[in-house]
């Protein structure tokens, strides 16, 4: 083993050799990519290295002019301001920062570092201060086979890169805060329309998801259906009523003799008024936001597949097992006669309340 004063009289390539003999490292072979530096293939191969980096730097700024200004709101195909690839886009933008990044790295190693085959034999000795300085002297000789104290290019693209892609979580998170959703989680497709619905005073109608009208003679007795409000796309800025995320409603019919147990204020919002017979609730759990649309007829209960959250329908959908927390709200419905002479449902006016889980501006 030399001394430290013969280690530090040798240079760092002929330190690093030496540790690694003496650390049982065998190198096989080692040559450079380039023995001759600044050659037009050896620039060539820094400008490819360089490329990938700045493909993934640009990729980043992508993702992040995207998030902060593109149209994040989802339209149906054909409709207007219709702009479908706003989550895609975000995804196709990281997965390229991604990959390029990767992809850089993999050419700088292939093409610019070093090419050795080495063979160790591991130990488990406490290290020497010899032992430290063969360590640090590999540090260096390691960093001068990167080429980065004389690749400026490589340098200055993979820091814009790392730059990039450092900055996105820090932008989705702060981004997500600043775009405030204002009131539209206070409000569904169900409010009233004059426009769209003269006939039935602006009350919306109730629908399949094939946009068929659903009437009272649809459901059997204990019966439950998935219904939307009968809004499309083209006669509402692209915001179509089956697809909407707020809009899943469940129109349940009761079994003769079941009675509900309203809550304040909500007494008559099922149909008829008075010993209403079909209720309408929101599909939405209150907990997650999952589907809660698992009726059990002979319990009255519907169950939520998610978290197993259970709501009693005969008291308005209030929860009785499970972590949620917040019955589910109450659709107002009404029945109107239609142009063909059948009786359809309709609903009064909007949700009294938001639906889904709750946030910070709920009332």
């Amino acid at each position: 083993m030399p001394t430290p004063e013969e280690i530090r009289a040798m240079s760092p390539e002929e330190v690093m050799i030496l540790g690694a003999e003496l650390d049982d490292i065998h190198i096989v072979h080692r040559r450079d990519r380039f023995p001759v530096r600044g050659t037009k293939a050896e620039k060539r191969a820094e400008r490819g290295v360089a490329l990938c980096f700045l493909i993934a730097a640009l990729a980043g700024i992508g993702f992040i002019v995207v998030f902060i200004a593109g149209p994040w709101k989802w339209h149906l195909p054909g409709t207007p301001q219709n702009f479908r690839f706003y989550t895609p886009a975000l995804g196709g933008l990281l997965a390229a920062l991604l990959l390029f990044m990767g992809v850089g790295m993999v050419l700088w190693a292939k093409w610019l570092m070093p090419e050795e085959e080495v063979v160790q034999d591991r130990h488990d000795e406490p290290s020497s201060e010899a032992d430290l300085l063969i360590t640090e002297a590999s540090f260096i000789v390691g960093l001068e086979d990167t080429g980065l104290p004389r690749r400026s290019l490589i340098l200055r693209s993979l820091g814009l890169a790392g730059g990039a892609l450092a900055t996105l979580p820090l932008v989705v998170l702060v981004g997500g805060m600043i775009k405030k959703p204002g009131t539209q989680l206070l409000h569904t497709l169900y409010r009233p329309n004059p426009k769209l619905f003269p006939k039935t005073q602006g009350r919306v109608p109730i629908v399949f998801s094939d946009f068929r009208q659903v009437g009272p003679d649809d459901l059997l007795p204990g019966g439950v259906a998935t219904v939307f409000p009968g809004i499309r796309a083209e006669d509402a800025d692209g915001y179509d009523g089956v697809h909407e995320a707020s809009s899943p409603t469940l129109l349940i019919r009761l079994k003769p003799g079941q009675t509900i147990k309203a809550r304040k204020g909500q007494a008559d919002f099922g149909w008829p008024r008075e010993n209403p017979e079909y209720v309408a609730f929101s599909k939405i759990c209150t907990h997650a936001g999952c589907p809660a649309s698992l009726y059990e007829q002979q319990s009255s209960r519907l169950l939520c597949p998610c978290h197993q959250s259970q709501f009693e329908v005969l008291e308005d959908a209030k929860p009785v097992f499970g972590p949620a927390t917040r019955s589910l709200p109450k659709l107002p419905i009404d029945v109107v006669t239609g142009d063909d002479g059948n009786r359809y449902f309709v609903a009064r006016h909007d949700y009294v309340e938001a639906i889904g889980p709750g946030f910070w501006e709920r009332s």
